[in-house]
């Protein structure tokens, strides 16, 4: 049948009915909210290209997280900036740690009512900037293995619900699965950076993480954004690994792959909305070009539409009270 026996707009009268058929629901629960931790900083220090985001110092983190609890979101992940670096980032798993120190506040003040992720990755601590061990000019996959599995035990020991690795190591969902078992965490889960591409959208984060790479870049552990059947291969590999959660970074040129991932494993999916989708919103928005809060609420449905079940977004805070204006 067609028109005009079937007449579409039928059903998109009435705010009510347009309401009755949204088929995909955003909810806050559905977000992450990243968190930069500055072990040098003793007040927060504006990120210049992300407006509205800080580096925080370790005794400003609960406020600021408990400004996003209180609008629904349930679920944080922590990027730390150390006070000192080294060649292996070895800042990255001391015990006194800025990440571990900002877990022990964060579970102190919110227990389990607050789902507490932690990035594993070694790009922040290294004087280098990669995100493994460096030797004659090269990131070597198996010496990073161990230090990763340091990394994120430590974290487990602080109290991180979710372990993130997002280095692109092979093998390290294994490795930290492994390392946290024998450590007695059993319970913590992995949330596994599987389908990281090499993308020119992370500018801002290391603007803010301070961990751009000092030479080189990171397309040799990064993937290749024109090819989707790799990532594929990696998702699954990392689940036969122990992973929990699979993610794809970022997410607006890639919601292919997250509807791919959707389709072909069931396990749940997340999506980065990384700095630089978040800084291009930002700064159309103040040129008055879009309507910021309109923008964002379309990106992030489209985001779960594509098939993912949770989002990390620097929009986090300020959904909730989006939705419902």
């Amino acid at each position: 049948m067609s028109f005009p026996t079937v007449r579409m707009r039928r059903l998109r009268r009435t705010p009510a009915l347009r309401d009755m058929m949204h088929k995909v629901r955003l909810h806050p629960s559905n977000l992450i909210y990243p968190v930069f931790v500055d072990e040098n900083a003793q007040t927060p220090i504006p990120i210049k290209s992300m407006p509205g985001h800080s580096r925080l110092p370790i005794q400003n983190v609960v406020n600021e997280v408990r400004q996003t609890f209180e609008q629904g979101v349930k679920a944080v992940i922590l990027f730390g900036v150390p006070s000192k670096k080294d060649k292996t980032g070895s800042e990255a798993f001391a015990a006194d740690g800025v990440v571990q120190k900002a877990v022990r506040s964060l579970k102190k003040e919110f227990g389990d009512g607050l789902v507490v992720v932690t990035d594993v990755c070694l790009c922040e601590y290294t004087t280098h900037g990669h995100c493994g061990v460096v030797k004659n000019g090269e990131v070597v996959n198996d010496l990073t293995l161990g230090i990763l599995q340091k990394v994120a035990a430590s974290h487990a020991q602080a109290g991180a619900d979710i372990v993130a690795p997002s280095g692109m190591m092979d093998g390290q969902v294994r490795f930290i699965r492994e390392a946290l078992d024998d450590s007695g965490f059993s319970q913590v889960g992995i949330m596994a950076y599987s389908a990281k591409y090499a993308s020119c959208f992370y500018g801002p984060f290391r603007d803010a993480a301070e961990c751009a790479p000092k030479f080189g870049d990171r397309k040799s552990y990064q993937m290749d954004y024109g090819n989707p059947q790799e990532a594929l291969r990696e998702m699954e590999l990392d689940i036969g690994e122990g992973a929990d959660i699979i993610m794809v970074k970022p997410a607006l040129a890639y919601l292919d792959i997250i509807n791919l991932a959707k389709s072909k494993f069931n396990v749940p999916i997340a999506a980065y909305n990384v700095s630089g989708e978040y800084a291009m919103v930002k700064a159309t928005a103040k040129m008055g070009w879009i309507d910021e809060k309109a923008a964002i609420l379309e990106v992030l449905t489209g985001i779960k539409r594509a098939g993912a079940d949770l989002i990390i977004t620097y929009f986090a805070k300020d959904v909730k009270s989006w939705m419902n204006q």
